[in-house]
């Protein structure tokens, strides 16, 4: 009995002990973690910069005399000045300023180069930057990459320091990240969280576009801002928010560190981005599709594409080929293809893993250059749409022999406004039928002011006139 009631004596006091290291070893835990944020801080921070933009941008003072009868009828029988009328205000030029985040990514001598978003500096008359150390310097536009949301600040500065470049492919779903920046105008703002997925494309964000999704707080201001690991390496560049309130919402992306360096080093070098062109447009492989062309891959691109004389069309490339490797790594879809041959220096060779007819193929091809292809086809700048063409599957399946379906519409476009939308079949351009990007273009150059289109839309085939003079 005394044996059995000294250790209920000494149970709970075990117990309560290893519950108090227990506790102990979850707070130091929690310190050291807090103090691994704090180095990344301490380390980048002095790297980061505030970026200061002023520009001016057209606008115009609201329209007077608004009364509820303005139309032509009055303007015909009492001229424009009869009051009640609306005339339209004159155009003025109004002063903007904005700001955003940069942070130092070169020092050469007397000389810094700064990354940042190109929307932070867009137009801009004047930019400056103002330092963690308290200088506040005038910046040039070294050069600028709208198509990827990238830019790089030249400017005059010694004893700088710089931030180390990171590998974005190797960051994982659920690693820790912390967000440099100044949202709002508060400088020195560190906010942290995890990588909540990576790999993001479709947005209507950027043209090439591979996000990184995170859950450190990004808001107005933090644009530009590097996202880093905890080693303090640049994994990323922090560039929108998803938000209904203009604020953070728990989900921001940020362009990889990848992708800004290849950017960033060409326009430190040259002040302009070029890009390597396969000749070639793809379609993500969809699991009908894969049964339908009786394919046992269930990832890659279909090609539905391949232009004249173009490098795909040298290398003996087909439409129907299924890509699933670019130089050995896996691709996942089309945005994913577009960005590796985006980035795939001119003149180099690439290999691409091909699937024809159930046999697979190695296809080397030389890359070309994008400005010797065809950057914008006829169709993208007069219409503002994107399209591509059937396949195989897709006209039997539709009962079409010939047709181009619209990919992307640009809001406010002639094809937008004309209820045109992704998805809308387009089966004639000024009497000729179209079965390719290159049929339409061809006919859209016939016609000097504007375009006759046939389309099929929600089952119902209806002509439209679309003019652009």
């Amino acid at each position: 009995m005394i044996k059995r009631s000294a250790w209920a004596l000494v149970l709970p006091l075990v117990v309560l002990a290893a519950w108090a290291q227990a506790e102990d070893g979850g707070i130091e835990g929690l310190r050291q973690t807090g103090k691994a944020f704090s180095a990344v801080a301490k380390r980048a921070a002095p790297a980061v910069v505030f970026v200061q933009v002023e520009g001016r941008a057209e606008g115009s003072d609201a329209p007077q005399d608004v009364w509820p009868f303005h139309d032509d009828l009055f303007r015909r029988f009492f001229g424009e000045d009869f009051p009640g009328l609306v005339r339209p205000a004159p155009k003025t030029q109004r002063r903007t300023l904005g700001q955003g985040s940069g942070f130092v990514v070169s020092a050469r001598g007397d000389t810094a180069y700064i990354v940042t978003n190109n929307h932070v500096v867009a137009n801009a008359e004047r930019i400056r930057v103002k330092l963690q150390d308290g200088r506040e310097l005038d910046t040039q536009l070294q050069g600028a990459d709208p198509k990827s949301d990238v830019a790089v600040l030249k400017v005059a500065a010694r004893g700088v320091p710089v931030l180390k470049w990171g590998d974005s492919t190797r960051l994982d779903v659920g690693e820790w990240v912390v967000a440099l920046g100044n949202p709002f105008g508060l400088s020195n703002t560190l906010t942290v969280g995890v990588v909540s997925a990576t790999g993001r494309t479709s947005l209507g964000i950027n043209d090439y576009e591979d996000f990184i999704q995170t859950d450190a707080a990004i808001n107005p201001g933090n644009s530009g801002g590097p996202l880093l690991n905890l080693d303090g390496e640049v994994v990323g560049m922090n560039t929108a928010i998803f938000s209904k309130s203009g604020g953070y919402m728990g989900v921001g992306f940020a362009i990889p560190s990848n992708l800004v360096r290849a950017i960033a080093e060409q326009l430190i070098a040259t002040g302009h981005v070029v890009r390597g062109y396969l000749g070639l447009t793809v379609q993500p492989l969809t699991p009908d599709m894969a049964d339908a062309l009786g394919l046992a891959e269930q990832s890659g691109v279909l090609i539905n594409e391949i232009r004249p004389d173009s490098p795909a069309e040298h290398a003996g490339l087909r439409v129907g080929d299924l890509i699933t490797t670019f130089d050995g790594s896996r691709i996942t879809d089309g945005a994913h293809f577009r960005n590796r041959a985006a980035l795939a220096p001119p003149g180099s060779n690439v290999t691409l893993g091909v699937v024809r007819a159930g046999r697979r193929l190695e296809v080397p091809i030389r890359v070309g250059r994008l400005d010797e292809g065809m950057q914008a086809s006829a169709a993208a700048q007069a219409l503002g749409i994107a399209v591509r063409a059937l396949t195989s599957a897709e006209a039997r399946r539709l009962g079409l022999r010939k047709a181009v379906v619209v990919t992307e519409v640009e809001p406010q476009s002639l094809a937008d406004l004309a209820g045109i939308g992704p998805g809308t079949l387009i089966l004639e351009a000024n009497g000729r039928p179209v079965g390719s990007p290159a049929d339409l273009d061809s006919a859209l150059a016939q016609g000097a002011d504007g375009v006759v289109l046939r389309i099929l839309q929600g089952g119902l085939s209806r002509t439209l006139t679309l003019r652009w003079r």
